[in-house]
């Protein structure tokens, strides 16, 4: 077991299956020594507990325990592709956050990810990022995230 999913295991976190793509994309790919995934939902078991805009449907506190699962899903993708031993740090998290009209509450609902990121991989989940505000995500997902992994 890699030292990361030995982590994982220690946080009480399984990897779940890769979700499928909703669209003409793949999950994750490669280039040289990156590895980029594409935006996440936060799928559980194969569906989205929770849908909505938030600061309407969705409180801040459900959006961002829903960004942890985009960024579980991110690192299950990894995982298929090049195998989450092969992580050298995350690079960068790109966040979107379905916002109801006035909320502005976007980087807290991206800690979510960034914040377990960091149990995850310690000073190696260090990262840039981005936290967005958009009208829409996919079927109506209130959050999205992408991550940049370096890869040894």
């Amino acid at each position: 077991m890699s030292d990361w999913k030995a982590r994982l295991a220690e946080l009480g976190v399984d990897l779940p299956p890769v979700a499928a793509p909703v669209a003409a994309y793949v999950p994750a790919v490669r280039t040289g020594n990156l590895v980029y995934t594409s935006g996440q939902l936060p799928f559980e078991n194969g569906a989205l507990p929770v849908v909505g805009k938030v600061g309407d449907t969705v409180d801040a506190d459900t959006a961002k325990s829903a960004a942890r699962v985009c960024a579980l899903n991110a690192l299950a993708a990894i995982d298929a592709l090049v195998g989450l031993d092969s992580v050298v740090r995350i690079v960068k998290v790109v966040g979107f956050v379905a916002s109801a009209d006035g909320f502005t509450g976007q980087p807290g609902v991206i800690n979510g990810a960034s914040e377990f990121l960091g149990e995850v991989f310690g000073d190696a989940g260090v990262h840039a990022r981005s936290a967005v505000g958009v009208a829409e995500l996919p079927l109506a997902a209130p959050v999205e995230v992408e991550l940049i992994v370096e890869v040894g």
